[in-house]
């Protein structure tokens, strides 16, 4: 009788096959949408997804000026700032941070939900958010990623 022997494959920077993809953000709940993106980057979506080892894709997020909160979150959800000097502390609505920088809501949203180490830094790395239609990554052939 033969012994059945499985072993577990582990993804290393050989093995992981990176993708790129584009999100559109028209109409896209801000939390639902960079949930999404964070598992991309992560590489949760492969099979081979190892925690240790960066293997996820490529994200462009186009359109980040129109996407949305629900509630009221425009009005009282606040990003606070702070350099570090005594008074040095800022506050800015969400619905006037979106108005001002709106890549600066997808990005902080995004960075939040990676792992706060070294890999979590280089994942990050691999986010690239345009407030407009138009991006400078055409050449990578991205496909468009559905939610």
């Amino acid at each position: 009788m033969s012994k059945l022997h499985f072993t577990t494959k582990h993804a290393n920077e050989a093995t992981v096959q990176r993708n790129w993809y584009v999100v559109d953000g028209t109409n896209q709940t801000v939390g639902r949408m960079c949930a999404k993106i964070a598992s991309v980057l992560r590489g949760k979506n492969k099979a081979y997804y190892t925690p240790h080892v960066d293997c996820g894709d490529y994200v462009i997020v186009t359109n980040c000026d129109k996407v949305r909160f629900t509630g009221n979150k425009l009005e009282q959800k606040t990003y606070i700032n702070y350099s570090g000097y005594p008074g040095g502390k800022k506050e800015e609505a969400a619905g006037d941070l979106l108005k001002r920088r709106p890549d600066v809501i997808i990005e902080r949203a995004v960075k939040g939900m990676l792992p706060k180490n070294k890999l979590g830094r280089k994942m990050y790395k691999k986010l690239f958010v345009y407030a407009g239609s138009e991006h400078p990554h055409s050449a990578q052939n991205p496909q468009q990623l559905k939610f």
